[in-house]
């Protein structure tokens, strides 16, 4: 399955809220499987941070997808995000 991850080195350097909409835009292709398979955890893990950035929108999303996660499935996006954080 493909993943995308931001290693770019001007990143940053990005506005917080611009960060957000981007990270609010990766959660929705892995939420509804655009250009991608369906990955319920990355679309959590990526509406996390961005919620995280900022965004009222992405936490709205982030508490719709969990509604629909099981208990393993939502620990491991919360570690996901928590690690990628860590790492950027």
């Amino acid at each position: 399955m493909a993943r995308f991850e931001m290693h770019d080195a001007g990143f940053g350097t990005m506005g917080t809220m611009a960060q957000a909409d981007m990270f609010v835009e990766l959660g929705m292709m892995y939420a509804t499987g655009r250009d991608c398979e369906v990955d319920q955890v990355a679309a959590h893990k990526w509406f996390n941070i961005a919620a995280i950035k900022g965004s009222a929108r992405a936490a709205e999303l982030r508490s719709e997808i969990s509604a629909s996660m099981s208990k393993t499935d939502l620990a491991r996006a919360l570690r996901e995000a928590r690690e990628w954080m860590t790492m950027h």
